[in-house]
């Protein structure tokens, strides 16, 4: 497995495990579009390339369990759009496609909450924010179900001080509550260098991934994110949409799997409404 060496503006020498999560490898001929958005994959369409970039991930952090406790797990990046709320999804609805499994995915950034609107959940139900202030409320009292075996713990409506919200002391409470009730409790950060939310719950924490974007986060970002998180807890760089093409066999073989196996689930071909539009782009949080 690849491992990169980063330095940070600080003097610091950190070995991390890499990852990728690369966009379907070609065979030399147009693959139509899926029309699933990119942060659904993993759940509505689990056989697709892009979902099988996240069950490597998943891979990774089951052994890497077996070096630490790893329960809280937090996924945050340098800035916005690199898409850390999209592998936030990917990640959870991938962990909990293992059978048995208890996972809970919370979106932490109560300034730009992405996670209810992303899988269509109801917006009038009391979320993160709301338990912070109420103690009448309890973790089953904001946790939301989904037809994946995932649930979900939604931002709820904006606070005034956001940063006051998470600092109270029912946030590290319902916390500790989800640590006890679920197998992995994935949580949504805001941006690790646009504002302090994500430090402030690292004693909450047992492990971050750093979700950067291939070819566009820059170096000088990604040292600082590195050196604004706590060492010890570091799991690794996921670098997001890389486009390197898979070259040699692998290329050949892979790219015309997924080409196959994506007609076999769309059925042969685009249908009319597929050939009247453009492939969509998600959008990435």
């Amino acid at each position: 497995m690849p491992m990169a060496r980063s330095r940070g503006p600080r003097p610091v020498s950190l070995d991390f495990e890499l990852h990728r999560l690369s966009t379907p490898p070609t065979s030399g001929e147009v693959v139509p579009a899926l029309e699933v958005e990119d942060h659904l994959a993993c759940l509505l369409s689990p056989q697709s390339f892009e979902a099988d970039q996240y069950r490597v991930l998943r891979q990774f952090l089951t052994e890497a369990r077996g070096a630490r406790p790893l329960r809280i797990l937090a996924v945050t990046s340098p800035a916005a759009g690199d898409g850390k709320t999209t592998t936030s999804i990917n990640l959870a609805a991938t962990l909990a496609q293992t059978p048995g499994s208890r996972v809970l995915l919370v979106d932490t950034d109560l300034r730009r909450p992405f996670v209810a609107t992303n899988l269509g959940l109801s917006p009038d139900r009391p979320g993160l924010a709301e338990a912070a202030i109420d103690e009448g409320l309890q973790l089953s009292d904001v946790v939301q179900s989904t037809p994946y075996n995932l649930a979900v713990l939604p931002a709820g409506a904006p606070p005034a001080n956001p940063y006051q919200a998470l600092e109270s002391p029912r946030i590290g409470q319902l916390l500790e509550q989800a640590r006890d009730a679920y197998e992995y409790v994935v949580l949504d950060t805001p941006p690790v260098l646009l504002v302090p939310d994500c430090k402030l719950m690292s004693q909450w924490i047992d492990g971050f991934l750093l979700v950067v974007a291939a070819h566009r986060t820059p170096r000088k970002l990604l040292g600082e994110a590195l050196s604004a998180l706590d060492e010890s807890k570091m799991l690794g760089i996921v670098f997001n949409g890389d486009d390197r093409p898979m070259g040699g066999y692998y290329g050949k073989y892979y790219g015309g799997y997924y080409h196959d196996r994506s007609r076999r689930e769309t059925g042969g071909g685009r249908s009319s409404r597929q050939r009247d539009q453009k492939p969509r782009r998600s959008s990435w949080r």
